[in-house]
């Protein structure tokens, strides 16, 4: 089972393995974000470690992730561009950072992959960094709490779950269904009050 993997790791590693899984992104651990983060929740609710480090390590990860593709965007735009143009993942970000513009930042962290790669399209499309970092490290923030925390009080469940299917197609269902309850309230904030994000960042 993967969740297995990442507990022999961090008997290797320690909680650094948590902040390079996060802070490597698609180029670390071969396991996905989202039974990382899970599995990080329960060895912390029974006990093994320490909740608060663990997360810390998580989100830092994630942030010097994030932060590291924004500048990279910022700086190496056009090289960044024709070097990942042909991934899927990229084209998914494309397209998403088109339709949806500056939400795009907060809606993409909740995309495996392309969480790591939309902060580049940030980067290279002119978004200020004041605009990035307002809109991308609450998301991150969000993100990452909201699955610790089902880690935390609910993972042993998931876990027993994932284990009586497939594994991969599991862990995209359960993404799936928490992501679109975070979209949907997103959205509806957006539809509520649309000129918030013009007003915060135009002021």
């Amino acid at each position: 089972m993967i969740s297995d993997i990442i507990i022999q790791l961090v008997g290797h590693y320690g909680y650094l393995i948590f902040f390079l899984a996060f802070c490597l992104g698609p180029f670390g651990i071969p396991v996905p974000n989202e039974i990382t983060i899970l599995t990080g929740g329960i060895l912390s609710n029974n006990g093994a470690l320490n909740p608060w480090i663990v997360y810390m390590a998580i989100f830092a990860g994630l942030f010097t992730a994030i932060t590291f593709a924004y500048f990279a965007g910022r700086i190496f735009g056009e090289k960044c561009k024709s070097k990942l143009q042909n991934s899927r993942h990229f084209q998914k970000a494309e397209t998403l950072f088109k339709q949806h513009g500056d939400i795009a930042m907060c809606l993409g962290l909740f995309i495996p992959i392309v969480r790591y790669i939309l902060p580049i399209f940030a980067g290279f499309s002119g978004v200020s960094y004041k605009k990035f970092a307002l809109i991308s490290y609450p998301s991150a923030l969000a993100w990452t709490a909201v699955f610790f925390a089902f880690g935390k009080f609910f993972g042993s469940h998931i876990l027993n779950l994932l284990a009586l299917f497939d594994l991969k197609s599991a862990a995209v269902g359960l993404m799936i269904a928490v992501g679109a309850l975070i979209i949907t309230k997103l959205l509806r904030l957006k539809a509520s009050n649309r000129s918030f994000l013009h007003e915060l960042f135009n002021k």
